[in-house]
């Protein structure tokens, strides 16, 4: 085993050394492309797909409104978010001890973008890695110049596109075609602004690449704090492996491929280290080696360093259980908080300044302001009514009408009866109907005079 002091794409001066990662092939990475693609397919149709009109996803910060999965989250909302937030990173957290950095190798847009789009694009133009070295360690050619050529003018347009994608999450993508009709000189500061973000993600994907991981995400440094022995992870068995060599009696025969296939270039038989994205690569050309000798594969798998010690056959532990129970628990409160959340919300408050007022008819009143926000993607009749007391309300206006994903706004007065009036502070319930259905009660204070 070998220890270093620096990342393994920098050398002793501290200059990058660039990382020519090996194509991996075999099952895991068959998985991971089939993932990965998914996931692609995800993010270029969500702003596409429509539930009755209105995008499965938008995240319109503008405007302070959130569609997730046809739900529509206002401002209002801030608290239904905060919660949404907490059991996310919860759910990271418990993620991470348990099933060590899979989000990294698997789902993560760096990793899939860099793999499964920009990798490929390279291996398809320039070849695996041994003729990739080769050809920017020569003279500047034809064949050099060509291939760069065609290879960063489609890392330029991918890059272009995916920028305007991600902005459809955030505008939608009717406002993104009325922008591109529109002359640029009418949205000048938002096409200045796509370039910037779209020379920032070509950047990243023709040259930064694995550094976005090992010097500047956090999530791999939190390994540290949140892995313990028992964390499933991508290990290598040195029970079986050590002493290496073709000659020795472990079945490690240091061949290097498995750092060879690395995209970070780590050696994977050093153990757990940050740069690590547990992406399989090495699993899938550890087994192809081990095949071609005959030997038993998955020398390096998903495992955990106590069941690399013990020799354990299967991953699962009861800590393992007990943790993915309460992960599915977390999944199930957002679901529920989605599924459950109010369609119409109400807030209603006396106006400010003003007191009660005495009348000739023996009631009392109180000026009120109300606010009904209505969450659905349907048109809203409703109706205000009374609930606690023999009151009657005026309200400015003959109906409440509140269209889909709008807000309505109003003023009304509530007379009381003297003699229901009790106190100087009372409460009062209003209920919000559609037709004969109750949907919503809103307390609120009653003010009268004192005894």
């Amino acid at each position: 085993m070998s220890f270093r002091d620096r990342p393994t794409n920098l050398d002793d001066q501290g200059n990058r050394k660039w990382v020519y990662a090996k194509q991996p092939k075999g099952r895991w990475y068959t998985l991971r492309t089939l993932t990965g693609w998914g996931l692609l397919l995800f993010f270029i149709a969500v702003p596409f797909i429509r539930i009755n009109g209105y995008p499965l996803v938008l995240l319109d910060i503008a405007d302070r409104k959130f569609i997730i999965f046809g739900a529509i989250f206002w401002a209002q909302d801030t608290f239904i978010l905060a919660l949404l937030m907490l059991s996310f990173v919860l759910f990271i957290i418990l993620f991470t001890v348990t099933y060590g950095r899979v989000w990294c190798g698997w789902a993560c847009p760096q990793t899939i973008f860099l793999e499964m789009v920009f990798r490929r694009i390279e291996f398809w133009i320039e070849g695996d890695y041994k003729k990739r070295r080769r050809l920017d360690a020569g003279p500047w050619t034809f064949e050099k110049a060509w291939k760069k050529l065609v290879k960063h003018t489609v890392f330029i347009l991918i890059s272009v596109a995916m920028t305007n994608v991600f902005l459809m999450w955030f505008i939608g993508n009717e406002k993104l075609y009325a922008i591109i009709r529109d002359p640029i000189r009418e949205h000048l500061n938002g096409f200045l602004i796509m370039l910037a973000v779209s020379a920032v993600f070509y950047w990243i994907y023709s040259w930064f690449r694995e550094q976005i991981c090992t010097m500047i995400c956090p999530y791999g440094r939190m390994q540290g704090v949140l892995l313990d022995g028992q964390s499933i992870v991508v290990s290598y068995d040195y029970q079986r492996g050590e002493p290496r060599g073709s000659n020795e009696k472990g079945d490690c025969i240091d061949c290097r491929r498995c750092v060879a296939v690395c995209p970070t270039g780590i050696d994977i038989r050093n153990g757990t280290q940050f740069e690590c994205i547990h992406c399989t690569a090495c699993i899938d050309e550890c087994n192809q080696v081990m095949r071609k000798m005959d030997r038993q594969p998955n020398l390096i798998r998903y495992d955990s360093a106590v069941g690399i010690l013990k020799g354990h056959t299967s991953i699962w532990n009861t800590r393992n259980r007990a943790y993915s129970v309460v992960l599915l628990l977390l999944f199930g409160f957002f679901v529920y908080t989605l599924v459950t959340r109010p369609a119409i919300e109400t807030t209603i408050l006396r106006t400010p300044g003003l007191l009660y007022q005495e009348n000739q008819d023996n009631t009392i009143s109180n000026v009120y302001n109300m606010k009904i926000v209505n969450k659905t993607h349907t048109d809203r009749a409703l109706n205000l009514k009374v609930l606690s007391h023999g009151g009657k309300i005026e309200i400015a206006g003959s109906k409440i009408f509140v269209e889909d994903q709008g807000m309505f706004q109003t003023t009304f007065i509530l007379y009381l009866p003297k003699e229901e009036v009790k106190k100087d502070k009372m409460t009062v319930d209003f209920g919000i109907f559609e037709e004969d259905k109750l949907i919503e009660t809103v307390k609120v204070t009653f003010v009268g005079p004192r005894d």
